[in-house]
């Protein structure tokens, strides 16, 4: 209220316009976290129904994990183009640019909240491995599921502003350039809306691959512990742990480095190579596509994981059962899905919207 009485004092109307533009922003960010919950809570009908899934195997699991990850998307691509469409009408870009802001106005609980998952994660890896009892575990368990739900809450915020800021920059560049619309029946734009759209499940996929290599060097090391040191596998002797940490740590830089070197090389490649309307294109359709992946990735990952909680929970035959094995298996097909992949992809756009702004200045 204080930031509406302050600006409809100085600007009046436009103040007005300023304020509902950001308050536009915010609503599309309650969208986007009630989607979320409702997707990715353990008590909803959606992960309810994937658990289900799960007592006929892996596949039907992951099928399901995946369809409802793609009905997700709906709610929040609606939320953000009506933020989108109501701003520009009040303020024109800069309203985008303010409801972009306005979703943001929150920043400071969201990353609290983010903080949460990882913190009740490592509390249950704790809890497990002291051998506090299965009262405490339980207790944790829980905590844990609503972990997930709030860390693909806050991950669907951060995609939502990412989406409006580059539509922001978007504009700038346009206006930076000179061009007052971008024809699709122009070759040039039309061929950088295919890269563009390419450009982040491109990426995606070579660190979900990342994740796949670092996984089998992983799974080869602790087969040689079990092979080598003498008592490890009666639980006589300790594993070494460090060399594990080191596997992870130095692969995860490794594989990093050509997406990192691609998500810059993309633009400046498409801008010097095909020119300005392709470079809009290309940013175009890497906001499209990068939107939706996100949100897919992010949504599917988390319901696969709380679907397993739910199982170890005591449903449908509890831990050990079939049920628990495929549920098992989409949690691990998930968790790329939902945390390497799926929050990347916002950095992603913005990076390239950044060398984008860059290259219009040149």
């Amino acid at each position: 209220m204080a930031f509406l009485l302050i600006r409809y004092l100085e600007l009046g109307d436009q103040g007005l316009k300023i304020f509902l533009a950001a308050i536009s922003g915010l609503i599309a960010g309650g969208i986007i976290g009630i989607t979320t919950d409702y997707f990715t809570s353990i008590d909803k009908t959606p992960v309810l129904k994937i658990t289900e899934a799960s007592k006929t195997g892996a596949a039907i699991n992951i099928l399901s994990g995946f369809s409802y990850g793609l009905l997700s998307i709906l709610p929040p691509i609606i939320g953000v183009c009506a933020a989108t469409l109501i701003s520009f009408n009040l303020s024109g870009v800069y309203g985008v640019s303010i409801s972009a802001v306005g979703m943001l106005s929150i920043v400071g609980m969201i990353i609290s909240t983010d903080a949460y998952g990882p913190i009740v994660d490592n509390a249950k890896g704790i809890a497990e491995q002291s051998g506090l009892g299965e009262e405490v575990v339980k207790i944790v368990d829980k905590l844990d599921a609503a972990g997930n739900t709030s860390k693909a809450i806050t991950k669907g915020f951060a995609i939502g502003a990412a989406a409006l800021t580059v539509l922001s920059i978007f504009a700038a560049y346009a206006e930076l350039v000179e061009i007052e619309s971008l024809n699709l029946m122009n070759p040039d734009v039309m061929v950088g809306l295919f890269l563009g759209a390419m450009a982040p499940p491109f990426l995606s996929g070579l660190l979900i691959l990342g994740v796949q290599k670092n996984a089998a060097r992983m799974i080869e090391e602790v087969r040689r512990q079990f092979r080598e040191i003498p008592g490890l596998m009666e639980g006589k002797a300790k594993p070494d742990y460090a060399k594990c940490v080191d596997i992870a740590t130095e692969g995860a830089l490794k594989e990093l480095a050509l997406p990192c070197f691609l998500s810059i090389a993309f633009p400046l490649i498409v801008g010097f190579l095909l020119g300005k309307y392709a470079l809009g294109g290309f940013l175009g359709g890497s906001i499209v596509s990068g939107i939706v992946f996100a949100l897919l990735m992010s949504n599917a990952g988390g319901a696969w994981d709380n679907a397993k909680k739910c199982i170890e929970a005591g449903n449908f035959g509890g831990k050990g059962s079939e049920a628990h094995k495929a549920a098992v298996i989409g949690d691990t097909v998930g968790d790329p899905f939902k945390d390497t992949a799926g929050p990347t992809i916002n950095t992603l756009i913005t990076v390239m919207s950044l060398v984008l702004g860059s290259l219009s200045l040149c």
